[in-house]
């Protein structure tokens, strides 16, 4: 390519930058550009921190970049100080070499903690954008406050993707999140989303390269149309055998069409009350010596309606379970399951709770 053609390029590319970011003022954002370079060079969090301390209720739009941060960025719960994160398709933020911090690069509601719906600014977000934990860090969490929403987003290399904190509403964090991706470290404790606040919704997530897609520990939560698929290094250290696709270790959650993809645990519970409709587990290879779609550590009493699970021949591994409960006894069920071979199964505890 010519030097002119480079040239021209270069100028039509700085023009399409300039136009989107003009687009955004137009809207009234506040285009973070216009105080700090996204080259992916700097250390930026203390220049984030400050637009978003500056500029309350406002939306802070980052335009196409790299945005290296060294430290934790604290948006405020505060309805009066709330900022909302819009991110363009390629607007990355990114943890610096050498991230230390057990807090999440994104602390959505992480400063000036809030309990309101009623107060204009309560109803925040971070939206699209890509967010690259490189490896080690945290991508997002939600601290306090109520109807935080992240969107449209991918999360690259976390060791957490999102971890939901308890809220400011006792203890419910009440976030909704949805069409957002996550890619994780491939860590044997690597975790896609914890949940720890209560009255959550998540739906269309796709989560990869984890240990855990989810991990929950409170009530009050629906999940939908979630979709983890193993493909972490579990087989080589031996810890494949502890995978899991949904560990739920509370009450009254609420599954619809997930679907665990290869792990060696589809769904985990204690032995508490929770409701599985239209979920699938699926198994692509024998890998793992034992595939369980269904464990329970206590008595079996979830509540699974139209099920199917993808045991194959291909597929099989040594023991193919559909159930593994730790005690007898439970009240569960299932009704309408559909198990693809049933010549594969190598346990028929399950037959005790069909309906």
């Amino acid at each position: 390519m010519s030097f002119k053609k480079i040239t021209l390029l270069l100028a039509g590319l700085s023009l399409s930058l300039l136009a989107m970011g003009q687009s955004a003022k137009n809207k009234g954002y506040v285009v973070v550009t216009d105080y700090l370079k996204a080259d992916g060079k700097k250390d930026v969090s203390d220049a984030i921190q400050k637009i978003i301390d500056a500029n309350p209720n406002r939306t802070i739009y980052f335009p196409d970049g790299v945005y290296v941060i060294s430290k934790p960025i604290n948006t405020p719960a505060d309805p009066t100080k709330s900022v909302s994160l819009q991110l363009s398709n390629y607007a990355i933020i990114r943890a610096a070499e050498g991230w230390s911090h057990e807090e999440a690069m994104i602390r959505l509601g992480g400063k000036d903690p809030f309990n309101t719906i009623y107060v204009p600014g309560s109803n925040y977000y971070l939206d699209g954008g890509i967010i690259d934990g490189n490896g080690v860090a945290t991508g997002i969490s939600i601290d306090s406050g109520r109807e935080t929403v992240v969107r449209n987003t991918s999360i690259k290399n976390t060791q957490v993707g999102i971890q939901i904190n308890r809220g400011a509403n006792n203890g419910s964090s009440d976030c909704d999140i949805h069409d957002v991706n996550i890619v994780g470290n491939k860590a044997d404790n690597s975790v896609g989303v914890v949940v720890i606040g209560y009255d959550n919704t998540f739906s269309n997530m796709r989560i990869a390269s984890i240990h855990y897609g989810f991990h929950i520990m409170s009530g009050g939560n629906s999940l939908r149309n979630i979709h983890p698929l193993y493909t972490s290094n579990g087989y080589e250290s031996g810890e494949y055998a502890t995978s899991c696709a949904f560990r739920d270790d509370a009450n009254n959650n609420f599954y619809s069409y997930c679907y665990s993809d290869q792990f060696a645990i589809g769904f985990q519970s204690k032995g508490n009350h929770v409701v599985y409709s239209d979920c699938f587990c699926w198994w692509y290879s024998n890998k793992g010596g034992r595939h369980t779609a269904f464990k329970s550590t206590g008595k079996f009493n979830g509540v699974v309606s139209n099920m199917t699970i993808g045991f194959v021949k291909s597929s099989a591994a040594e023991e193919n379970v559909v159930l593994d409960a730790a005690e007898d006894g439970g009240f569960g069920v299932f009704t309408n399951l559909y198990v693809t071979d049933l010549s594969t199964l190598t346990d028929h505890t399950y037959q005790k709770y069909m309906r």
